[in-house]
């Protein structure tokens, strides 16, 4: 592309662009006709970015978010982060890196994208920094956003959300920078990571369902009765747009309210792949006995809110794993 058709398409840094949401996110800034930077430790793992430029660069070091924010976007996306599914944010082993890690990555970018008048920039926040005593009973989670006070999450991710919520709140009150703020809510879909101990639930369990014989077990931490809403990809990435058009900052919730069990969400697996499983349940890190999306605020504001079934994701997600299952069992010889 040459200098002038730059300059004549809004200009987007997408950070985090190598990970599962930001490289869907580069896919629809492209479509919208975007000229896109894209910058992550690592390409995406399943399909070539969409990005016209792609930076390999830790955020952690300053000066690699000086050199990707030599110029004055149209907007930022701040997606990096260390981050991973349950087995990973819930051991406890992880919690000095989860922490240093993203505020690293959130200090360096908020304060440089000040410096070079960015006109808006979003932040990916969790609803993992709701607290934990509003989180109790399966059945009748609270996770509106004016509750996220007082403060109670229960992993040091959630605290490092949190933290990081009212660091760009700061930078927009003292210096008018128009950030956007959106708690996501357990977001799925294809080219999510599937194995390897920073998958989601509905990965884990789609990878499980696929490998296991007809007849066999799966298993599943705990009792299984602990409950989750999930949001589909596309979905996420409209919302994220959605929020950064509007006048309104956040934060705000970007979830589905179809809440299931993790029971239910694996029984619902096993029927879009038509295969009859049993339940093994184990010992495994949980988080929060119940959560679930409240999107009485985003319809409000943004006049929107997720609608698509959770089965409808799942079907799609169940399909891309099981071709990724198949893969790996023939490449290492087990078909």
């Amino acid at each position: 592309m040459d200098t002038k058709d730059k300059r004549n398409k809004k200009r987007a840094l997408v950070c985090g662009a190598g990970g599962f949401i930001g490289s869907h996110l580069v896919k629809r800034l492209k479509k919208e006709g975007y000229w896109v930077r894209g910058v992550d430790l690592k390409n995406p793992d399943f399909s070539p970015t969409a990005a016209d430029e792609f930076v390999i660069g830790d955020l952690r070091d300053q000066a690699v978010c000086r050199a990707v924010l030599d110029q004055s976007f149209d907007e930022v996306y701040q997606l990096a982060a260390d981050m991973g599914g349950a087995g990973y944010i819930f051991t406890g082993e992880h919690d000095a890196d989860v922490l240093h890690n993203s505020a690293t990555i959130n200090l360096n970018i908020i304060d440089l994208t000040r410096k070079q008048k960015v006109g808006k920039i979003f932040y990916s926040s969790s609803a993992c920094m709701y607290p934990a005593y509003n989180q109790e009973d399966p059945d009748n989670p609270k996770c509106s956003e004016e509750s996220a006070y007082p403060a109670a999450p229960d992993s040091e991710y959630g605290w490092e959300k949190l933290f990081s919520e009212r660091l760009y709140l700061s930078y927009f009150r003292n210096y008018g920078m128009q950030v956007r703020i959106a708690r996501f809510h357990n977001i799925f879909g294809p080219e999510g990571t599937w194995q390897g101990g920073r998958e989601k639930a509905p990965a884990a369990i789609c990878r499980k369902v696929a490998q296991a014989p007809e007849g066999e077990e799966i298993e599943i931490w705990g009792d299984g009765k602990q409950t989750r809403s999930f949001l589909y990809i596309d979905e996420c990435v409209e919302g994220v747009k959605r929020l950064m058009e509007s006048d309104f900052i956040g934060p705000v919730n970007i979830g589905s309210d179809e809440m299931v069990t993790i029971n239910q969400l694996a029984e619902m697996t096993m029927n879009i792949a038509n295969k009859k499983l049993s339940i093994k349940h184990i010992k495994g890190p949980l988080g929060v006995r119940g959560r679930n999306s409240d999107n009485t605020l985003i319809k409000q504001k943004l006049h929107w809110a997720p609608s698509a079934l959770l089965a409808e994701g799942i079907k799609k997600t169940y399909a891309w794993i099981e071709k990724q299952v198949a893969g790996k069992s023939v490449k290492h010889g087990k078909q």
